[in-house]
């Protein structure tokens, strides 16, 4: 098989990484802090270590890892229906699995896809006797019809998260620089902290969160990548800080200045990182 269309299975595989991710994390969302909120997310962190360990062989390959999301399924109308989506969105990876193990002859990326389905194994067993301890515990979609201002904020922010998310983590994929990479995927990690406190945010005050991103710079060069950063950080403290004044919700306001605070920590690692790369 051509290095191209190895490359091609494994997008295909990180696509449908990337929906779980978003599933599986909208689904503990919904139904509030507690057990089996925390499993399902653990899940999710499962789901993004896939994801990492794919991207990085893309690259090594001379690929680059896509940014689409690959198939999800949100009906369902009830937390075990939910549960059992998710059992056979895992069925589905599974299958993707076992057939590109058998077209793929790189033993190491065959041990590789081996021991990501042996982890999608273990959710589809999870996400099935999830199905019955949901019922069992009476778990309902606690997500409210808010639409207001605060919602807006908050999905704004939301959406401003999961974009920077990507951006750094491809940015990180693609870069040469070790120090550049490391500094990446703390901020992104930051990034996804900051998701899940906008999002729980959202679900405690009445409202649905939203996920979905804006437009990623995908830019490949270094330089060319830490200053499209600096920009989008620069701009985004700015809406934190108006978001923050504008907000009489005073626990919000703290939570929107913490971020803002994060952001500007950001800027200044990238700053940094720009200088230097600039001077080489």
């Amino acid at each position: 098989m051509l290095k191209e269309q190895i490359i091609e299975l494994l997008n295909t595989d990180l696509k449908d990484e990337h929906g779980a991710i978003i599933q599986y994390l909208a689904h503990a969302y919904a139904i509030g802090e507690g057990g089996l909120a925390c499993e399902i997310e653990a899940i999710a962190r499962d789901e993004m270590r896939h994801l990492d360990w794919l991207a990085e062989t893309i690259v090594e390959l001379g690929g680059r890892p896509s940014l689409e999301r690959g198939t999800m399924n949100m009906t369902g109308k009830t937390v075990p229906d939910w549960m059992s989506n998710d059992a056979g969105l895992e069925h589905g990876a599974i299958e993707h699995y076992e057939e590109h193990i058998k077209l793929i002859e790189d033993p190491v990326i065959k041990r590789l896809l081996n021991r990501i389905m042996s982890d999608e194994k273990s959710h589809r067993d999870k996400f099935k006797n999830f199905v019955e301890k949901a019922a069992k515990e009476g778990l309902k979609d606690i997500r409210g019809p808010r639409q207001d201002a605060t919602t807006d904020t908050l999905n704004w922010a939301s959406g401003h998260e999961y974009t920077v998310i990507l951006q750094y983590m491809f940015q990180s994929y693609m870069t040469g620089k070790v120090e550049v990479k490391k500094q990446l995927e703390d901020q992104a990690i930051n990034s996804m902290q900051h998701l899940g406190w906008l999002a729980e945010e959202t679900v405690s005050g009445g409202g649905s969160p939203k996920i979905e991103h804006t437009e990623v710079d995908l830019s490949t060069d270094t330089a060319d990548m830490l200053k499209a950063d600096v920009k989008i950080e620069q701009d985004v403290i700015g809406k934190y800080d108006r978001a923050a004044k504008q907000t009489k919700d005073t626990g919000l306001r703290d939570l929107l200045m913490r971020i803002r605070n994060n952001e500007q920590y950001h800027l200044d690692v990238f700053n940094d990182l720009l200088r230097k790369e600039e001077k080489q």
